[in-house]
Parts: C-alpha cells; structure tokens; sequence
C-alpha cells in the first residue's frame, strides 16, 4: 500500500525539524565552578568578584539602622518613626521568635525554659530596663550567650520593631497610675458572660466592662 503524498511531505517536515533539535545550548562549553582550569594564571575557573563589588541590597550605608551601635556603643534611638502598624508587627515577629525562650511578657519564662533550655533574664530587671534600645538589636543580630543570632531570619527593619515592642513590655509592666491616664493599675481581670469551650472563644460580659468604664477610676 503505498503512502499518500500528504503523508510523505508530512514525514519529510518531521525529518528536518528534527534535524534541527540540536544541543548546543545544553552542552555549550563553559567552566564548572571551582574546577581546575590552566586559562587562568591561578588555574581556577572560578573567579573572584570585582573588588570593592557590593552585591544588590547588600550594601548597609546606614550603619546605625544595620548594627545599632554608634561607633562602638550602642545607640538609644529608634533609626524610623514607629507607627502602630509598626508595633503591631513587632508584637508578632516578637511572638514567633522571642516567645518560645523570653515569654509573651518578656519575663523569661518561655516555653521551652519550662521544659529544660536556660533560662534568659527577665525584660524587667533594672539592667535592662536602662539597656539602650540598639543593645537589644545587637543581641539580636549578633547573639549573646546561649542565645544565637537572628540576623539571618529576621530582616533589620523587623529586629527594630521588635525592639519598639520590648521597650513597649517594659513600660507596661512597669506602668504608674500617671502612665496609665487614670487607669487602674493593674487593670482588672475581665468578665466572661459565656466561659467558651476548646472550640468556640469566650465572649466579654459587655455590660460590666461598659459599667466599669463609666464609672471611671476609683478615688
């Protein structure tokens, strides 16, 4: 039987097509990294950046905002303006990060303290009360003690709003009556109008919350 011209002309396209798949760019020459190469006078493939070659958003000209120290002290000044969004982020890189060891109130009692890690110091000692805010960027980004360096998995601009959010631990713990505006202090324990369950949240006694607001601070 023999084939249609169609099928011929068909199978003579598929032929050259084909024949044109070639290999060049999969087997192009080129050196393989750190492999032994006589191109170049120190026989290495491999060569070294240009120097004085800063790679893309490496470049850390604003040394206080990547170090926190001015010249070799640390600084006490927070490097941008923090808004709420700010501490709002600080609050939680704070709690993925921080938390486990320092506690969600910075007292040093975090979870894995309670279950045999040494224990860091409490936000609320006096020491580091007083600590200038660029000491605890530098903890953060270059370690202390037992405690390792954070730099790689939080971002400079995060490690300073983690900071904002500890400097904002240690005056919540240690709030007067004049910090608070009148408030009391400590703040009561609020009321539950329904306790919850492990599936559902408790729901706030709104009533006695509004009473409690109106009646204002007690003399």
């Amino acid at each position: 039987m023999r084939a249609s011209p169609k099928i011929l002309m068909l199978a003579a396209g598929s032929l050259l097509m084909l024949s044109a798949c070639r290999q060049d760019m999969h087997d192009q020459p080129r050196f393989k990294p750190l492999a032994k190469n006589d191109f170049f006078a120190d026989m290495r493939s491999e060569r070294p950046p240009v120097e004085d070659t800063v790679a893309r958003g490496q470049l850390h000209d604003d040394t206080y905002f990547y170090t926190g120290k001015i010249g070799a002290n640390p600084g006490d000044y927070m490097p941008f303006q923090v808004t709420e969004k700010d501490m709002e982020r600080g609050r939680q890189r704070f709690n993925i990060y921080c938390a486990p060891c320092h506690s969600r109130t910075g007292d040093g009692n975090g979870m894995i303290v309670q279950r045999g890690f040494k224990q860091p110091p409490s936000y609320h000692v006096e020491r580091l009360r007083k600590a200038p805010l660029g000491y605890f960027f530098d903890v953060m980004t270059s370690g202390f003690g037992s405690m390792p360096d954070y730099a790689s998995q939080i971002p400079a601009g995060d490690r300073w709003r983690i900071v904002a959010y500890i400097r904002a631990l240690q005056l919540s713990q240690n709030a007067t009556q004049a910090d608070a505006a009148g408030q009391k202090i400590p703040s009561e324990t609020p009321k539950f109008r329904e306790p919850g369950s492990g599936a559902s949240l408790p729901v706030l006694d709104t009533k006695t919350v509004e009473e409690s607001e109106t009646a204002g601070p007690r003399k």
